[in-house]
């Protein structure tokens, strides 16, 4: 009776409309969603071509669903535009910086897939204003991107520490930078990442502090369009068999070996090599040991694009491997 049902149910799936993995396969192509410009998530290097942490998130989906990292639409949006970009088809996975969020998640036509990178908003200002306390900012000027949650948590912030300020508007991180540096602002705030990211781009880093502290939880997030249940878990399991991958020992410099070798039970499934999964939603045999050989897993991405392999030298802190101490936390392959 159970294999009966299964089959009707695979019939059933079948005769359903055209789903984004169907408009993406057809296409021949992903369109992601990505920032205008940040160094170690989203930014074109000097040859043209997109680099960074988000970027390889976009790739990864890419090796998915179409078995080649470079089949890749990189579309910049900003702050502002990300979200209708998303709702409106535009894009068909946004991987910018994104912060799941209870309002965003239920009224704006969207879904959140997976939680990439643990974040949480803060400060930077110049080492020269002696400054090394966020407490130490009423009545300052403060830089902060348009349509973003870090406009939100200011605000509650200085609110709720009876400080004042005055909020001066940006449309992207680089024109909040770009302002900070002129001294239109005193203080720049967004995630942490984001402003050691900024700090990275600019021409003397050591003249600026991230103050320490971090006022607000920034989960940021891939999403997708709301009501298309196949292709949020083909998102959610990109990311989630990077991070198992990362966990059972699985990377690009290694991979073709334990394919050949390979006998834990989990590791034969990641890799497809037993009871392969994933042709319920569309995907093609093999689909997550393409992703590990063409992109890597979750700790090679960190590590080249934000951590110790990277010019940002951020540490994997909260997003280490939960074994590791960290929430980086993924279901398991079974």
């Amino acid at each position: 009776m159970t294999r009966y049902l299964f089959v009707l149910l695979l019939i059933f799936s079948a005769s359903l409309p055209a789903a984004t993995i169907d408009d993406v396969t057809r296409r021949g192509s992903l369109r992601c969603g990505v920032s205008t410009g940040l160094a170690g998530f989203a930014l074109k290097n000097a040859q043209g071509k997109w680099q960074g942490f988000d970027v390889d998130m976009c790739r990864a989906v890419a090796v998915a669903v179409l078995g080649d990292a470079e089949k890749v639409e990189f579309v910049p949006l900003k702050s502002d535009e990300r979200i209708p970009a998303l709702a409106s088809g535009k894009v068909d996975v946004l991987a910018r910086n994104t912060t799941w969020t209870l309002s965003r998640d239920l009224d704006m036509g969207i879904s959140f897939a997976a939680t990439v990178y643990y974040d949480g908003q803060g400060f930077m200002v110049s080492r020269a204003s002696g400054k090394r306390s966020a407490l130490e900012l009423d009545g300052a000027r403060i830089c902060v991107q348009k349509g973003s949650t870090s406009e939100i948590n200011v605000r509650g912030y200085f609110s709720v520490n009876r400080m004042k300020y005055t909020a001066v508007m940006a449309d992207s991180p680089g024109e909040a930078l770009q302002a900070f540096m002129e001294g239109r602002c005193d203080a720049i705030t967004s995630d942490h990442s984001q402003l050691y990211a900024l700090r990275s781009t600019t021409p003397r880093p050591a003249d600026y502090r991230v103050l320490p502290e971090v006022i607000s939880q920034e989960p940021l997030s891939l999403a997708v369009r709301e009501g298309d249940d196949r292709w949020r878990k083909v998102v959610q399991w990109t990311v989630f068999n990077m991070i198992n991958a990362e966990y059972l020992g699985v990377d690009q410099r290694n991979v073709q070996r334990v394919m050949e070798n390979a006998r834990r039970p989990e590791t034969l499934k990641l890799l497809g090599l037993h009871q392969d999964v994933g042709r319920g939603v569309g995907l093609k045999p093999g689909w997550s040991g393409r992703i590990i050989q063409q992109v890597g897993n979750y700790g090679e991405i960190f590590d080249r694009n934000l951590g110790k392999g990277s010019g940002l030298g951020i540490g994997r802190g909260l997003n280490a491997l939960w074994n590791d101490g960290g929430l980086m936390y993924a279901p398991p392959v079974r």
